[in-house]
């Protein structure tokens, strides 16, 4: 476990959720652990196991310690609402989540946080566009990506060019005025989170470099178009509530 640090008096909050991750997900906390122990801030670790379909719980339990924390429940979710899960019980002045699964790799994490404060942002994004990124998928995945990417601009006018990577920092403030009013668990949750950020005044926003090892191997035909067409599906609801029924403007 690496050293307490008293000098350092604000706090990260980091969230994992994790989903069918049990053969990683040890090598997961300790490898964001290792990336944590070497920042200025303290921090905590928050995994939430979506679902109890494998031995993910039991295997995350093992990695548990001071700084790492481990929750779960029982029916699978979607990680939208595992990632709220973790941040309702998080203390961190700043607010992270970052995917499980060794496919980004986790010094994403210090480098978002530096983002964070030099900008003295809202929110930092870890973006596949930004040109320091270093990421290899298919060409399809790149032309479908960006197309979303142009019609989440012109829903909701984010000025960023990736919402989709599994990574990213929030000031708890912000986190404070989002949470309650989010409703997606699933495929746009990302999306729904900055639109209605951005639209209660939170407008600085910045991206941040990611490096990222897709595995596409488990992925089928089928099952692609079926996370497309909920991604619209969901997309197309949060523009409904944001700009036509006004549902986020409530406190």
């Amino acid at each position: 476990m690496p050293p307490e640090k008293p000098e350092s008096k604000k706090l990260l909050s980091v969230i994992v959720p994790a989903y069918h991750q049990e053969k990683t997900i040890v090598r997961d906390l300790q490898r964001i652990e290792s990336v944590l122990g070497q920042i200025r801030l303290r921090y905590e670790i928050i995994c939430v196991v979506d679902g109890n379909v494998d031995q993910t719980y039991v295997r995350a339990k093992k990695a548990a310690s001071k700084t790492i924390k481990v929750v779960g429940y029982s029916v699978n979710r979607g990680k939208g609402h595992a990632v709220r899960y973790g941040m309702k019980s998080a203390k961190g002045d700043y607010i992270a989540f970052i995917d499980a699964g060794m496919e980004l790799n986790p010094n994403g994490l210090s480098m978002i946080l530096e983002h964070l404060e030099w900008y003295k942002a809202d929110i930092v994004v870890g973006s596949k566009r930004h040109p320091v990124s270093k990421v290899h998928y298919p060409l399809i995945r790149r032309i479908t990506s960006w197309g979303y990417q142009m019609l989440v601009r012109l829903l909701f006018g984010i000025n960023v060019t990736d919402t989709q990577v599994g990574l990213k920092i929030f000031r708890k403030e912000v986190l404070q005025k989002t949470l309650p009013r989010l409703l997606v668990k699933q495929y746009a949750f990302d999306v729904e989170m900055l639109a209605v950020a951005h639209h209660l005044g939170f407008k600085k926003i910045y991206e941040a470099p990611v490096e990222i090892k897709y595995n596409f191997k488990d992925l089928t035909h089928a099952s692609t178009l079926k996370s497309i067409y909920y991604m619209l599906w969901d997309t197309l609801a949060v523009f409904y509530r944001l700009k036509i029924r006004h549902y986020y403007d409530g406190a």
